[in-house]
């Protein structure tokens, strides 16, 4: 699969696709609120190529990982366990006013 050479992780639900891919076809799980696709510009403001493990799931709804990760109403896919990055604050503001809850996947230690 090309797309694992060089994978980038969308911040907030952690799903890998290229940079290219995430301009072209947005996001899969949050398009109909951050319009990624054509958008280069927010696509590098959420996206992170630093990551932890990897989650590959078939049937997210039937997942026990995906339940533990939060992600069983994902579309099938790969996803990041950690992603190193925190969404703008204005892309949280507008995720918040459409009721959808950012929960961040970066686990680095903060000092």
């Amino acid at each position: 699969i090309s797309y694992l050479r060089n994978p980038v992780f969308f911040v907030a639900f952690s799903p890998s696709q290229t940079i290219d891919q995430f301009e072209y076809d947005g996001c899969d799980n949050c398009e109909a609120y951050l319009q990624m696709k054509g958008n280069r510009e927010m696509v590098y403001e959420c996206t992170s190529s630093s990551f932890d493990g990897v989650i590959a799931m078939m049937s997210p709804e039937d997942s026990w990982v995906a339940k533990w990760q939060r992600i069983g109403n994902f579309k099938p896919g790969v996803y990041a366990v950690t992603v190193t990055g925190r969404l703008p604050p204005g892309v949280v503001r507008e995720l918040k006013s459409r009721g959808v809850i950012y929960r961040s996947r970066d686990t680095a230690v903060k000092t």
